[in-house]
C-alpha cells in the first residue's frame, strides 16, 4: 500500500516521502496515528497546500525535543533496589523504573524512549542508557543503581 508520509519516521523516509508498506501496518498503525495517509490525486493536493505548515509543526517538535536533549543529557538516576552481599539485585532495573525515576525529576518521558543497550540491570553500578526523544534526537543519562542490603 502507498502511503504519503506527514512526519519524518526513523527507518521509513521523511516529511512528504511516498514510501510502499505492508497493508497491516498503514491501517493499524501510521494511519490512526495520523503519521500517514493513503496516497490519491485529492489527498497529494492537500498535502501540497498543507506542506509548509506541516515543516513547521514538524521544525517545532524538532526544537522542543532539542531543548529537552540539552537538559537530559548527562544527568544522573539513582535508583535504589534491594540486593545481596555480592551485589547482584532482587530483581533488576527495567525501563519502566528509569522512566518513572525520570518523571519525578519532571521529564515527560515514554517508557519506550528509553533504550538500554545491555538489557535489563541486574547488578549494582553505573550504566549509560539513552533516551531517544525524535528519531533524530537522543540523549545519554548515567544510571547509579545503589543496593539496598538486607539483614
Amino acid at each position: 500500500m502507498q502511503v504519503i508520509l506527514l512526519e519524518k519516521i526513523a527507518k521509513l523516509g521523511s516529511l512528504g516521502s511516498i514510501v510502499n508498506v505492508k497493508p497491516g501496518y498503514a491501517r493499524n498503525y501510521l494511519i490512526p496515528q495520523g503519521k500517514a495517509r493513503r496516497v490519491t490525486e485529492k489527498v497529494i493536493a492537500e498535502f501540497e497546500a498543507q506542506r509548509a505548515e506541516l515543516e513547521k509543526k514538524q521544525s517545532e517538535i524538532l526544537a522542543a525535543a532539542s531543548a529537552q536533549a540539552a537538559r537530559l543529557d548527562g544527568l544522573l538516576v539513582q535508583i535504589s533496589q534491594k540486593a545481596g552481599v555480592d551485589g547482584k539485585l532482587f530483581g533488576s532495573v527495567t525501563s519502566a523504573n528509569i522512566t518513572e525515576e525520570l518523571r519525578k525529576q519532571d521529564f515527560p518521558v515514554e517508557k519506550s524512549m528509553i533504550r538500554m543497550p545491555e538489557g535489563q540491570i541486574k547488578q549494582i553500578g553505573d550504566y549509560t542508557v539513552t533516551v531517544v526523544l525524535h528519531s533524530e534526537v537522543s540523549a545519554h543519562i548515567t544510571v547509579s543503581v545503589l543496593g539496598e542490603t538486607t539483614i
